[in-house]
């Protein structure tokens, strides 16, 4: 317990859930202060911590080197997008099959895993399965419009509408909230449990007769759904979705948002989206410093933090600390 009592520890993990359950509180007032182009920046941040928390799920708490986030988040964006745009559906009936279209993206992206697959070599085919729906999207016209992409031009929400940006904050913090929440009960269940003890050490965590390979499918599975889900947002936030946006400069900025957070920390994943979502805006007036100073900073994460934000703000506040943080 790293020195603590168990009343200790059953104190600072309350204090975390009344932590957890006052920062959306506390959000809700955002809206009162900012500015239409700042709320724009607020609801960004909000889908990039569902597409960190879901990309944290496979490389941080199930530790496979698995790049296959960036084909979970399309494939979710032009899910919803053709539904909205095709069919008319709305927002809210389209939410739940992007979720589904990125599960099985993410099923997909397991069975090299299962094969055997590890590290650079299962990086390099799930990098390449998200280029080949990437390759997908420009040539399949019909449905995504090619190159120009598809335009979503309204969407509600249980009849909200969302042509604001006010508006398209409140419901998404409320899926984004309940998503974390959904994922923070799962890696303290049993679920959870057997998904870190395979990344700790797949062997030892097979011999104890727990089928690591459902495990591992499983977490690309809900990796993809929560991903998936993300991609929904950022089709109604940016309005439409076109292949560029789904390339690799995108699958390296989900990356540097697991890493500056803190693999396997769901409390990190929020602060690394939090981070680079809105660093950029401060190097807006200075084109081309931005790439330098996001450069610099995944070296210094890399060799001086590796852990992320994540232990920074552990080791002041303990009651912040993830019970499944990668601690290696």
């Amino acid at each position: 317990m790293n020195g603590q009592t168990p009343q200790h520890a059953l104190a600072h993990r309350a204090l975390g859930t009344r932590v957890f359950y006052a920062a959306p509180l506390l959000a809700l007032v955002i809206p009162l202060f900012a500015n239409p182009y700042t709320q724009f920046i607020v609801n960004l941040t909000l889908v990039y911590v569902l597409v960190t928390v879901g990309f944290n799920l496979v490389l941080g708490n199930l530790g496979q080197l698995a790049f296959a986030n960036t084909a979970l988040f399309g494939i979710g964006a032009y899910t919803a997008a053709i539904l909205m745009a095709h069919a008319g559906w709305p927002f809210w009936a389209a939410i739940p099959p992007a979720g589904a279209a990125g599960a099985a993206a993410g099923f997909l992206a397991s069975v090299t895993a299962l094969r055997g697959i590890r590290n650079y070599y299962l990086a390099i085919v799930t990098l390449a399965f998200g280029e080949l729906l990437r390759w997908s999207y420009i040539h399949g016209e019909a449905l995504s419009g090619g190159t120009d992409g598809l335009t979503v031009r309204h969407a509600d929400f249980f009849g909200i509408a969302l042509e604001s940006e006010t508006a398209r904050f409140y419901v998404f913090l409320l899926i984004v909230t309940v998503i974390v929440k959904a994922v923070s009960n799962l890696m303290r269940s049993k679920i959870g449990r057997a998904i870190v003890a395979i990344r700790d050490n797949e062997l030892a965590t097979a011999s104890l007769a727990i089928p690591t390979g459902r495990y591992i499918v499983l977490a690309f599975t809900l990796s993809g759904f929560v991903v998936g889900i993300a991609g929904s947002l950022f089709a109604v936030l940016i309005g439409q979705v076109i292949p560029e946006s789904f390339g690799l400069i995108e699958l390296i900025l989900h990356f540097a948002m697991v890493l500056v957070g803190g693999l396997g920390s769901l409390f990190g994943s929020v602060l690394g989206a939090l981070a680079l979502t809105a660093l950029p805006e401060f190097f807006r007036p200075f084109p081309g410093l931005y790439e330098m100073f996001f450069g610099g900073l995944l070296i210094v994460f890399l060799l001086i933090q590796p852990r992320g934000l994540s232990a920074l703000c552990a080791k002041r506040w303990p009651a912040l600390r993830d019970r499944y943080y990668r601690e290696r």
